[in-house]
């Protein structure tokens, strides 16, 4: 498995990590339908896909709510290019998201 969101960024809201106790576990660490995308653990390489994630000092809704912000995100980019340098597949999305685009 590859660097994790939660590790990257020192958030501190994995599972026995140091904010867990005022900000509770983040629902990307537990995410065990996304465990393997983009290499990671749970929804640790695919934060931007899992809903109610807490980036920014709020918690954030689903990708289409919050995908202008992710796709800014200095850890979005680090997985995207580490994916496409590796040669893997880089996921934007899980099985049945959709990503709209803006007309």
């Amino acid at each position: 498995m590859k660097q994790n969101f939660w590790d990257f960024k020192q958030c501190g809201r994995q599972s026995g990590g140091s904010n867990v106790a005022e900000m509770g576990i983040c629902p990307a660490a537990t995410d065990a339908a996304s465990n393997g995308y983009n290499k990671g653990r749970n929804g640790g390489r695919i934060c931007w896909a899992v809903t109610g994630t807490f980036c920014g000092a709020s918690v954030q809704g689903s990708f289409a709510q919050k995908k202008q912000s992710c796709m800014t995100c200095d850890f979005y980019g680090k997985v995207k290019a580490e994916e496409k340098e590796s040669g893997n597949r880089f996921s934007l999305l899980m099985p049945g998201q959709q990503y709209a685009k803006r007309a």
